[in-house]
């Protein structure tokens, strides 16, 4: 079986209204920097780049 050791749960937040979004998983061994992702904000109504919460 799979070991999640360096599996960790990563908020994340739209930078234009702070909206967050449900935790996603990244590997903190392959991606030590903070993570961004294109998603869809239900609260600015389109496609942001959401960052990393720390």
């Amino acid at each position: 079986m799979a070991k999640k050791e360096n599996r960790v749960r990563a908020q994340m937040k739209c930078p234009n209204c702070g909206f967050e979004i449900r935790p996603t998983e990244k590997n903190k061994k392959n991606t030590a920097d903070r993570l961004e992702l294109n998603k869809y904000c239900p609260k600015c109504q389109k496609t942001v780049t959401f960052k990393e919460k720390k």
